[in-house]
């Protein structure tokens, strides 16, 4: 064997060695079953969190594709797949999604490391108008939120 392809193999075997390492996830549904049960929006947030109150600042929340009805109720034109992109600057520990128009208010959980991602474009359902509330819990313990209120149009028509 030549001695660039066994450097090349032993530096891509120690690669695959570590990686597993720094990988890391949460399974929330077996730690924190609760949450994924709860049909109110705040009791998945208190089952998660422990408390509801949050500070209403340093998370952005969008949902696109959407038009805006006196600036403040947005309407997805589509129920079945609505798109959200939300991101913080806040060092977070978690990012969680919920909403209040479907059976189960929890979405997802992104367990957060130092120097992970913290900017997110996912799609969700709702068969009925409602809210999506995004809480950043903190490296500080704080939980930071945004709230977007979102009509769904039936049919996928915007009307």
């Amino acid at each position: 064997m030549q001695r660039r392809q066994f450097l090349s193999l032993t530096v891509g075997a120690l690669a695959l060695a570590v990686a597993p390492a720094s990988v890391r996830a949460e399974d929330y549904r077996k730690l924190k079953p609760a949450v994924w049960s709860a049909h109110k929006m705040d009791m998945a947030i208190k089952a998660m969190y422990g408390t509801t109150a949050t500070i209403e600042e340093g998370v952005k929340l969008k949902a696109a594709n959407v038009a805006f009805d006196s600036g403040k109720m947005a309407t997805a034109a589509n129920g079945g797949a609505i798109p959200l992109d939300f991101s913080t600057k806040i060092p977070a520990k978690t990012i969680a999604v919920f909403q209040d128009a479907n059976p189960e208010a929890a979405v997802c959980v992104y367990t957060v490391g130092k120097y992970d991602m913290t900017t997110y474009s996912i799609k969700i359902k709702m068969g009925n108008p409602g809210s999506v509330k995004v809480i950043v819990e903190g490296q500080d313990g704080k939980l930071y939120s945004a709230t977007q209120k979102l009509n769904v149009a039936k049919g996928g028509c915007e009307g």
